[in-house]
C-alpha cells in the first residue's frame, strides 16, 4: 500500500530531497578512518582476537538496535534520527583517537553500531514517503541507486586520500577529517524535507513494532518482500570483505591488488547507476539476473585469473542492482505507518545472513581456498532466482484459471 500518486508533483521538492540525499550518501562513506582503523587497534597493542571481539560488538550493537530504531523512525520524525545517527558516529572516532583503548575502541564501536542503526530504515523510509507524496514514487529505485553509487564513490576517494592524509598527520588527522565529515553528514541531513508529522501523543514505538511486524504477518507480498531483502544482500555484502584475498590468490602482487578492487567495485557502481532503467524488472527478469550474476561470480572466482575478476566485478554490479530492486519492491509493498520498522527488519535479517556468511566462507576457504568459496556463495543465489522463478509460475497459473 503507499500513498495516492494522484497529487501534484513537487519538483523542488524532489530536487531538494535527492540532492540531500546524495550529499549524506556521500558524507556517510567519505570517512578516512576506514581504511586505517584496524592499523590503529594494532599499533595500539590490541590482539588479533581483541580486535574480532570488537567487530563482533560492532555487529551485535546493529542486530539489537535495528528493528527497535526503526520502530522508533515511525513513531517520531525520521529526519531527526538522520541527524542523529551521524553525531553518535563522530563521538565514537573522537573516542578513538583521543584515548586509544580497548575500552575507547569498544565504546566507540557501539556508538557507530547505533549510529548506523538510526539511519537504517529511516532514510528509506523517508525518501519514499516524500517521493510518493510528490508522485514520484517510481522515481524511488533511480534515485537510491544513484545514491549508492555516490557511496562507492565517497568510498574508493576515501581510500586514495587516507594514505596521503596518514603521511601527513597519523591518526590524529585522518580522525579529525572523518569527526569532521559525520558532523557536516548531521548538518546535511537537516535539510531532509519531512512532510509527514506523527501525531502528538500518538502511539510510541513499541505499538509502532507491533503494527509493522502484524502486516509482515497478515500480508503475503510483504512477507516475500521483507524476506527477498536479505536473501539478495546478505552473501554479497559479507563477501566484499574478502575481495583483497580473491584478489592476491590470482599471483599478483600486493601492490596490484587495489587496482583489481577497484574493477570489481566499478562493476557495483554501474550496477547501481542502472537501477532506475530496471526500476520495471518482472519477477522472472528479476531471476534471471540473480542467475547470470551468480554465475559470473562462479566462473570469475574459480578461474583465478587477473582477467576474470573482470566477471566478479560484473556479479558485484548484478547484486547491486536486485539490493536497490529489492528493496524498492519492498517500499512498493508496505505502508507508512511501518515503512521504516519493516525495512528495519529487513535490514536485521540481512544483519544475521552477513555474520552466517561471515562463518560458512571461514569453513569453505580454509579448506578449499577462496576462488572455490565465491563459487560456492553463488548457490544461495541460484536457489534464490530458482524460488522467484516457481512463484512467477505458480502467480501466472492462478491468474489464468481465474474465471
Amino acid at each position: 500500500m503507499t500513498l495516492s500518486p494522484g497529487r501534484a508533483p513537487a519538483t523542488a521538492g524532489t530536487r531538494r530531497l535527492t540532492r540531500t540525499l546524495y550529499a549524506s550518501a556521500f558524507c556517510d562513506e567519505f570517512v578516512l578512518l576506514y581504511p586505517v582503523y584496524a592499523l590503529l587497534f594494532s599499533d595500539t597493542g590490541l590482539s588479533v582476537w581483541q580486535i574480532s571481539s570488537l567487530f563482533a560488538l560492532w555487529s551485535l550493537t546493529g542486530v539489537l538496535l535495528e528493528v527497535p530504531s526503526g520502530a522508533w523512525a515511525d513513531a517520531v520524525s525520521r529526519r531527526l534520527l538522520l541527524v542523529l545517527g551521524p553525531l553518535l558516529t563522530a563521538a565514537g572516532f573522537a573516542l578513538w583517537v583521543l584515548v586509544p583503548s580497548y575500552g575507547a575502541f569498544a565504546l566507540g564501536f557501539v556508538l557507530w553500531g547505533a549510529g548506523g542503526a538510526l539511519g537504517s530504515g529511516a532514510q528509506e523510509a523517508l525518501v519514499y514517503d516524500e517521493l510518493d507524496r510528490a508522485g514520484a514514487a517510481d522515481r524511488y529505485a533511480g534515485v537510491m541507486g544513484r545514491a549508492r553509487a555516490i557511496g562507492i564513490a565517497a568510498t574508493m576517494a576515501a581510500m586514495g586520500l587516507a594514505g596521503p592524509v596518514f603521511a601527513w598527520g597519523g591518526y590524529d588527522a585522518v580522525g579529525a577529517a572523518s569527526v569532521l565529515i559525520c558532523l557536516v553528514g548531521a548538518a546535511v541531513a537537516t535539510r531532509f524535507p519531512e512532510l509527514r508529522e506523527p501525531s502528538a501523543g500518538g502511539p510510541g514505538w513499541t505499538a509502532a513494532l507491533r503494527a509493522g511486524l502484524a502486516d509482515a504477518r497478515t500480508d503475503r507480498s510483504v512477507r516475500g518482500a521483507l524476506l527477498l531483502v536479505p536473501a539478495v544482500t546478505a552473501v554479497w555484502g559479507a563477501l566484499d570483505e574478502y575481495t583483497p584475498l580473491l584478489a592476491l590468490d590470482t599471483g599478483v602482487a600486493e601492490e596490484t591488488v587495489p587496482w583489481l578492487l577497484l574493477v570489481i567495485w566499478a562493476g557495483a557502481t554501474g550496477g547501481s547507476l542502472l537501477a532506475g532503467a530496471a526500476g520495471r524488472l518482472t519477477t522472472n527478469g528479476f531471476a534471471l539476473l540473480l542467475t547470470g550474476s551468480a554465475l559470473a561470480m562462479a566462473v570469475g572466482a574459480a578461474a583465478g585469473t587477473p582477467a576474470a575478476l573482470v566477471l566478479v566485478g560484473l556479479a558485484f554490479g548484478g547484486f547491486q542492482l536486485a539490493t536497490v530492486l529489492a528493496d524498492a519492491r519492498l517500499q512498493q509493498r508496505i505502508d507508512d505507518t511501518g515503512r521504516a520498522t519493516l525495512t528495519s527488519v529487513a535490514g536485521l535479517g540481512t544483519e544475521l545472513g552477513t555474520l552466517a556468511t561471515y562463518g560458512a566462507y571461514a569453513v569453505a576457504s580454509t579448506a578449499t581456498g577462496h576462488g572455490t568459496a565465491f563459487a560456492l556463495a553463488a548457490v544461495p543465489y541460484l536457489l534464490t532466482a530458482l524460488a522467484l522463478s516457481t512463484v512467477a509460475r505458480a502467480t501466472a497459473a492462478a491468474v489464468r484459471a481465474r474465471p
